[in-house]
């Protein structure tokens, strides 16, 4: 990340900056934590096959990053953005509600759909506000990010012990809690006014180059997000194929937590990684071991192989996750952050949408063998990220010596 004196660290910020920031990424993902292993088995309990599973799903990932940049835009004119999070938590929360009186497949997809709308703007704007925290006072991002994947870990654990005890049903309550600690996290998330825009003196030296503009930094942003769709078969039919495999609630709640447990450690040690490697090495070697990932999770490991396979999350996605990250913040200006946070999430949300979309019929088509499709898709976006790493010269711009900054 853009590197801060001694002297500028957290002079100036709002009292508690950070940990009022990491409670707020703490939220939506004690939802997630719930949601991503477990909804896709309440489904199955309502007896809709793989297509249908694949294409629940897939909607909300679509409609949301049609939101998401949209919000982010409005974000960043605002007075203050912190106070999109509570509109969003609380139309969540009606969804979550809502849920209860739907059984049927359309009346699910139409409503687990809104709430895909509905929490869109959540996490781009929270990061928004962690990274307007990172450029004018120097605090470390992974330090705030990190939080939320301890809070995933810990909702993912419980969770693994309800849906032994109670089975899918113990899905909606827990969201509908979730969303209740989210719109209350939102009072607390750090309030510090408008976006600074082009004309107004920062702390810390500014980005050059033409921000959202730069092909360099839009091939990048889709290049990742193709990579990180390729998580989009494990997303939606890990559980499940775990539970056939024989695994209980908690071993699978084990599998789960063991990679954000990983993730939180890449988290832990972003500074120093930041100070060892460039963005693009981070980026590179995920995506590398991304591929190895999907070409080995077909092959029955039992519980011991995967627990091992789940540590490369940390790779496939912290890493990945951070390198992108710092490379937003070399290529933007601070009044462009929660536009270009949203066009990151629109790039993600869009392609893991139509993969997840897709996995419905790969995974009925080819069973196990649709990892190696999703291998070959980390491999495009690798290849991706490759092509516009070399649209830039090495060394030629602030931009690339930011990405190697801490």
């Amino acid at each position: 990340m853009i590197p801060a004196t001694k002297s500028l660290q957290g002079e100036g910020a709002p009292p508690h900056f950070r940990l009022r920031t990491a409670l707020s990424y703490c939220a939506p993902l004690l939802v997630n934590g719930i949601a991503l292993p477990f909804f896709p088995v309440w489904l199955a309990g309502l007896n809709f096959n793989d297509r249908e599973i694949g294409l629940i799903l897939a909607v909300p990932m679509v409609v949301r990053v049609l939101v998401a940049p949209v919000v982010a835009m409005f974000a960043d004119r605002m007075e203050e953005r912190a106070n999109v999070l509570f509109w969003s938590g609380a139309l969540s929360l009606l969804t979550a509600i809502a849920l209860y009186w739907t059984s049927d497949f359309w009346s699910v997809l139409l409503v687990y759909g809104i709430q895909g709308a509905t929490y869109a703007p959540y996490v781009p704007v929270v990061e928004s506000i962690a990274i307007s925290g990172v450029r004018r006072w120097g605090f470390d991002y992974g330090s705030m990010r990190v939080w939320g994947s301890i809070a995933f870990i810990f909702s993912t654990l419980i969770g693994g012990q309800m849906i032994g005890r109670w089975g899918g049903t113990m899905v909606l309550p827990t969201m509908v809690g979730g969303f209740v600690l989210t719109m209350m996290m939102a009072f607390f998330c750090p309030r510090i006014g408008p976006t600074r825009r082009r004309n107004q003196p920062i702390n810390l030296q500014a980005p050059t180059g033409s921000g959202l503009r730069s092909p360099q930094l839009l091939i990048t942003m889709i290049g990742v997000s193709v990579q990180q769709s390729s998580h989009a078969v494990m997303y939606t039919f890990a559980s499940i194929y775990w539970r056939k495999l024989g695994f209980s609630g908690t071993e699978i709640a084990v599998l789960w937590s063991i990679g954000v447990t990983a993730e939180v450690m890449v988290f832990f040690m972003s500074k120093m990684l930041s100070r060892r490697f460039s963005a693009w090495t981070l980026i590179f070697f995920g995506s590398t071991m991304c591929i190895v990932r999907w070409i080995l999770f077909p092959i029955n490991l039992g519980f011991l192989g995967y627990f091992v396979l789940q540590c490369f999350h940390s790779c496939t996605y912290a890493c990945v996750h951070t390198g992108i990250q710092r490379r937003i913040v070399a290529s933007v200006q601070e009044s462009q952050e929660a536009s270009a946070q949203g066009a990151y999430f629109f790039y993600n949300g869009m392609f893991l949408g139509l993969m997840t979309l897709a996995s419905g019929y790969l995974y009925t088509w080819l069973g196990l063998s649709s990892y190696y499709i999703m291998a070959g898709i980390a491999a495009f976006g690798l290849a991706m990220v490759i092509f516009a790493r070399n649209l830039q010269p090495s060394g030629s711009t602030f931009g690339e010596r930011a990405s190697k900054a801490s």
